[in-house]
Order: C-alpha cells, then structure tokens, then sequence
C-alpha cells in the first residue's frame, strides 16, 4: 500500500468481486479498519507487513482512502441496489488530566486518529491542525485525491472496542501524545477498558459532526479468559455482560438521534487475531483448535435468544 500503483489493484479487485457477487450480496465494505492497516503494518510494525515508518504510515493511510473513493463507482456500477461504505475502527478520546496540556493533547490525537480519516470521508480534507505537525511525514496528495475520497456513501461502519485516554507527551512522535491506562477501571483479558458509555459518546459526535446517513456498528465484542467446563459448556459471564451492556448503550445511542442501523457482534467464532494469533478469544463460538470442534458458549445461547426476541 506504499505504491500508489496498489490503488489501481486494488479497484480491479473490485470490478472482479463485485461482478462475481453482486448478484447476491447487496452491502458492501471496501476497507476495514485502514488505521490498523496503515499505522499497526507501517509505523509500529506490529501487523503485516511489519515497517516501522512514520511517514510510509502516512503515505499508506492515504492510499487506502483514496482507493476506498475509487472503488466506491465500480461497487455501484456493477452491484445497481447496492449498499456501499468504509469501516473504520474509531475511539472517544479522553483527556488524562484537567490541565490545558493534556486536554490539547487529546485534541491533537483525535485529530490524528478519528478526524484524520472522517474529515476527507466527508468532504473537508485532511484537519490542518494534523497536517501542520506532520511537516514532511504528511502524504503526497495528487489532484483529484480529495475528491475521490469524499464519493458518497450509504453507510459508515464503526468497530468500537475502548476509550483513549491520553496524555501530552513532548518528542513521543509528532503527534507528542501518549495513550495512558486509567487505574481501577474494568478490562478485558486483552486489557481493553470496558465502557459500554464510550460508545454511546463516539456515536452521538460521530452523528454531530459528520453526520452519515447510516451507522453500523461493525464490530464490538470482548475476549476473557474462556474455560472449558468439566460437562464441556463454557459459561462466559463477562462477554454476555458485555454484550448486553453494549446493546442497551447502542440503544441509548439511537435515542439520542444517532441513525444507527444495525450491530454486528465480534465474533461468531474464535479466529486468528492478527498480531495476538489464537490466543484471544472473541467468540461467542469455541473453536477447539485441535479437533476444530465447534461450542457454542453461554454468551452465544444468550444472544441467539436476544436474536429470537
């Protein structure tokens, strides 16, 4: 995604699946998650393709948005009732302190992390508070890359998982900020913060500001520490908290006007889980790795009875 040639891949690869489905599948995502993509594969280097490089960051975020508008045509030239929007993996973002450093820094780092990519989404470009600190590590932006990347879309998904908490941070990246751990505060196995609130938060700004025509809740889900029973069931009380407290956030979400149309809990199944492999366990499905025997948990029973409902 450092070439701008893979753009151009990329929307054949949409002729191709679009022709090939179309006729069946009517929604459509073009990217998921670009942020983890762009900023986990090629500045910390944690996921595929594992570059450490700030501004080979940059460059790839751009090359993901703008691909996204390219493709966004083909998906509706081919596919003509089609539903078409990005994924993107977006956080409400809370300022460590009260003092005036931290709470710029929060300003600063949701500027870098949602506003980067909702602003040129939504017509307005990239935020010129982000660019002016990027200096050299900002992207080359060719004529006509704006304008692709704001095409109109059906939807907007969002992934949401946690809060950022952040602190200011002199010479930690451009960006000087830093993402802190709030103390005595419910976590996940995976050290996610638990804060059903957040989303009802990201979602109302999200509605405010940009204001979508549609939301999906793309992904939301949590992983503990699953135990196979003696009897073989798996009684995981924390995801089906977690799923029931997040289901009565998206509801208070909807009441406050945001058009939010559908959520998606992550995941059906355990999976490989990038960088974590199969150690964290999102499902409401166990996977037995060894014998690919599949149970249903408890917080699967509770939310096919939520579905039946």
């Amino acid at each position: 995604w450092a070439n701008r040639a893979t753009m151009d891949a990329f929307v054949e690869y949409t002729d191709v699946v679009t022709r090939l489905f179309g006729d069946r599948v009517k929604h459509w995502i073009t990217h998921n998650e670009p942020w983890c993509t762009a900023f986990l594969g090629h500045h910390e280097g944690t996921h595929a393709p594992g570059v450490r490089d700030f501004k080979t960051a940059m460059q790839v975020c751009h090359h993901l948005l703008v691909s996204h508008g390219l493709a966004v045509p083909v998906v509706r030239s081919n596919v003509p009732d089609a539903n078409v929007g990005i994924t993107l993996s977006l956080h409400p973002i809370i300022p460590a302190s009260d003092n005036e450093a931290d709470a710029a820094a929060a300003v600063r780092h949701d500027g870098s992390r949602n506003r980067w990519f909702l602003d040129p989404l939504y017509g307005r470009g990239y935020p010129a508070d982000v660019t002016a600190l990027l200096g050299r590590n900002a992207p080359e932006v060719t004529e006509g890359d704006f304008t692709a990347m704001a095409t109109k879309t059906d939807f907007l998904g969002v992934n949401y998982y946690f809060p950022e908490v952040v602190a200011d941070a002199p010479g930690v990246g451009p960006i000087n900020t830093r993402v802190i751990e709030r103390p005595n505060v419910e976590r996940t196995a995976f050290g996610w913060e638990v804060s059903p609130e957040g989303m009802v938060t990201l979602l109302d700004r999200i509605q405010r500001d940009w204001n979508p025509p549609a939301i999906y809740i793309t992904e939301n889900g949590s992983t503990f520490e699953d135990v196979v029973l003696p009897d073989g069931t798996i009684n995981d009380v924390e995801r089906r908290r977690y799923l029931a407290r997040h289901l009565v956030a998206a509801r208070d979400a909807m009441h406050r006007g945001v058009a939010l149309k559908g959520y998606f809990a992550w995941s059906l199944l355990d999976n490989f889980e990038w960088a974590e492999g199969y150690v964290r366990r999102f499902g409401l499905t166990y996977v037995d790795y060894v014998t690919q025997q599949r149970t249903l948990k408890a917080s699967g029973h509770w939310y096919a009875d939520f579905l039946k409902a």
